[in-house]
């Protein structure tokens, strides 16, 4: 790996990493070593999370942000919608929500609901 404070490599990793985790995206052989790099580094985090691609592409894709959402729904002891996802995207949901629900505070959710109803918003 080349030095990642050249502001033209970062630039070429970046755009990598970017399209390895689109799972519709394939490398492209004729790009340099930044860009491959990254490409790698964000197609192992996107299979980290969805499974491999060879397997197949899921119907809705999992993200770190999917991953806080569940969590926080672990936290404030909500029911969660899995309809969509893998058995594999399951797995890994269930891992974020668990460790959510295991600092599950009761009162602290419901100081959360008062202050959203306050606010005119509500939780179905």
């Amino acid at each position: 790996m080349k030095n990642i404070f050249n502001p033209v490599y970062r630039e070429d990793y970046l755009e990598g990493y970017s399209n390895g985790q689109n799972p519709y995206m394939k490398m492209s052989a004729n790009k340099n070593e930044a860009y491959n790099f990254g490409f790698e580094q964000g197609r192992l985090d996107y299979e980290r999370l969805n499974g491999k691609v060879a397997y197949g592409i899921p119907q809705l894709i999992v993200t770190n942000k999917v991953l806080e959402d569940f969590l926080l729904a672990g936290m404030l002891g909500m029911d969660i919608d899995s309809d969509g996802y893998s058995g594999f995207q399951i797995d890994v949901i269930q891992k974020w929500y668990q460790s959510g629900v295991e600092k599950y505070n009761a009162n602290q959710s419901n100081y959360l609901l008062s202050i959203l109803e306050e606010n005119g918003i509500e939780i179905a």
